[in-house]
C-alpha cells in the first residue's frame, strides 16, 4: 500500500521511520507527526448489511440472521446499534420463515391455503428466496 500524504496535515513530505508491531512507521517532515499504515479490515458488502437489518425488523433474532446470511451475530448487533434500529413492539403477531429455491417457492405459492390468513413478504437471499409470514397468535 502506497502512502501518499500525512493523515494530519495532508502534506506529501513523508519518510519511513522504523517498524512498530510489524507495521511500517512513517514520519511527516512537515509537521513531525508519526503514523503507520491503517489496517485494512474485512468489509462486508452493503447488500448483506441491508438484508440483515430487514430481517431484524421482521422479527428474526441475531443468531437466526447469522445462520441465514452467514454474518456474525455480533456484527449484526453492532449494525443495529450503529443505525439505531428498533423493532416495532407488536406481540400479537409471530413471524415464521422458510427458505426456498425458485421452483420450491413457485410450488409453495400455488397452494391457496398458505396465502390466506397471514401477512407475507418474500425477499431475495443470493440465489434463494426467503418467505416471512406473520400469523396472529391464537387466544
Amino acid at each position: 500500500m502506497e502512502i501518499l500524504a500525512c493523515p494530519k496535515c495532508q502534506n506529501n513530505q513523508i519518510v519511513k521511520s522504523g517498524i512498530v508491531k510489524n507495521r511500517q512507521r512513517y514520519l511527516c517532515k512537515s509537521c513531525n507527526y508519526f503514523f503507520s499504515v491503517n489496517k485494512l479490515g474485512k468489509k462486508i458488502d452493503d447488500y448483506y448489511v441491508t438484508k440483515a437489518l430487514q430481517l431484524y425488523l421482521e422479527g428474526l433474532s441475531f443468531r437466526e440472521i447469522e445462520r441465514i446470511i452467514g454474518v456474525s451475530h455480533v456484527s449484526i448487533s453492532n449494525w443495529v446499534k450503529e443505525f439505531k434500529i428498533k423493532k416495532p413492539e407488536n406481540s400479537n403477531y409471530h413471524p415464521t420463515y422458510k427458505i426456498f429455491n425458485h421452483l420450491e417457492l413457485v410450488e409453495f405459492l400455488k397452494n391457496k391455503d398458505v396465502l390466506s390468513g397471514a401477512g407475507m413478504i418474500i425477499t431475495e437471499l443470493g440465489d434463494k428466496f426467503m418467505l416471512i409470514k406473520w400469523e396472529r397468535f391464537k387466544d
